[in-house]
């Protein structure tokens, strides 16, 4: 375990665990998700992203404490609660929502190779699935800060890609703040709600951060020092998240501000296009730019976040390479027979928005256990702030079903 001594104890040292979890709310399936929503719906669903974005950080600073009171990994502390038939059912579904997840990371970075060399979308997702690689080889070889400084630096570029535009054109204040007011407008708002929401509230980052915070801060005796942690965790949680919901309103805003009304914005490549056209080549250089980023980084953690899940549940590890290929290949596969990428970029957030409650339960479950987190056990309104996150999204699971079948 990693613990920080000595003079290098200085607050900002210990932030990063949460900029690596936060790579996952500024995936490629937060562009499709949310430039299809502006495109589609204007500033209608805004609120979408405040609230997904507030749900995001709760969950967020939850599993990170978990990781450091316990010394457990949320997956870990999974499989010490249930028996080995519900472990492995738990695991199959993880699975499941880890191949969606990689499926939205591959063939956004596809995508954005395409937009900026020309590649053939088969050619651009295998060399994003050959970077991600080497990214968590960096993680593998030079340790979990190194790789946390590089995903930061990725962040960064994603920022710079998806912000730069409202310099260029500045969305009307009133149509956003009327977009705080929650509403829908039919079956396909809901249904890109629910994406926006599982692209936002995203199952492995949750998974994940639990073993980030663990291992980068090691599992602290109950007192001061366990306490500054916490508050630390808790800056970096709020930081990482101001970033990640700036740069996913940025992806809504652009759409609804320059490509509402206009034809072929239904997809990434219409909306590049369409960007390049309102606001020039510049702006639309840095929005592949930025797509490209997010889906090379996302990806990389999004391997790790699955390894994790995998060794915490069945206590099984796998090379590096056998656990890549296991979720690559099915995104492989939907970018060689012709699939529509930018709306299997969305459908495959919808599957993650159905996996979010199987993370969630359990670790507002084990959160709220005095215990098993003493002193720093969830209070009564956190615990029931977690559990009406947790209603919301399986209601608009249900209502989107609904809707579905009877469109």
């Amino acid at each position: 375990m990693a613990q920080v001594t000595g003079a290098r104890t200085a607050g900002w040292y210990l932030l990063g665990p949460a900029f690596v979890a936060a790579i996952a709310y500024v995936d490629p399936g937060n562009v499709a998700a949310n430039i299809s929503a502006g495109a589609q719906f204007g500033y209608l669903l805004v609120w979408v992203i405040v609230v997904a974005n507030v749900m995001a950080g709760l969950v967020q600073y939850l599993s990170a404490k978990l990781g450091l009171v316990t010394g457990r990994t949320l997956p870990e502390a999974v499989r010490d609660h249930t028996r080995t038939p519900t472990r492995v059912g738990y695991w199959l579904q993880a699975e499941l929502v880890a191949i969606a997840t990689d499926v939205a990371e591959v063939v956004g970075g596809a995508i954005a190779l395409r937009l900026l060399f020309g590649l053939p979308l088969l050619v651009g997702g295998v060399i994003t699935g050959v970077v991600s690689l080497a990214l968590l080889a960096v993680q593998d070889r030079r340790g979990q800060r190194v790789f946390e400084r590089v995903i930061t630096g990725l962040l960064l570029v994603i920022a710079i890609g998806f912000l730069s535009s409202l310099f260029v054109r500045t969305p009307p204040a009133a149509e956003v703040v009327g977009g705080l007011l929650p509403r829908f407008d039919g079956p396909e708002s809901v249904l890109l709600a629910t994406a926006m929401l599982g692209a936002t509230v995203m199952p492995h980052a949750v998974y994940l951060h639990s073993g980030l915070a663990r291992d980068r801060h090691g599992h602290p005796e109950a007192g001061a020092p366990r306490a500054r942690l916490l508050r630390i965790t808790r800056w970096d949680v709020s930081i990482a998240m101001l970033v990640a919901g700036a740069v996913n309103m940025s992806m809504l805003l652009i759409a609804a501000t320059n490509l509402q009304g206009r034809d072929d914005t239904d997809s990434i490549e219409g909306a590049h296009a369409a960007v390049r056209d309102a606001l020039g080549p510049g702006v639309a250089l840095l929005f592949a730019i930025g797509l490209l980023a997010s889906g090379l980084a996302s990806t990389s953690v999004g391997a790790y976040a699955g390894a994790m899940i995998m060794q915490g549940l069945l206590r099984k590890t796998f090379p590096l390479l056998v656990r890549r290929l296991v979720t690559l290949i099915p995104a492989l596969v939907v970018l060689g027979t012709g699939i529509d990428p930018s709306r299997a970029l969305v459908i495959s957030q919808v599957v993650l928005s159905f996996g979010i409650p199987f993370a969630l339960v359990p670790l507002i479950r084990l959160t709220s256990k005095a215990t098993l987190m003493g002193a720093d056990v969830n209070s009564r309104v956190t615990t029931a702030f977690g559990w009406a996150v947790a209603a919301v999204i399986t209601l608009l699971n249900v209502v989107l079903i609904y809707l579905t079948l009877a469109h």
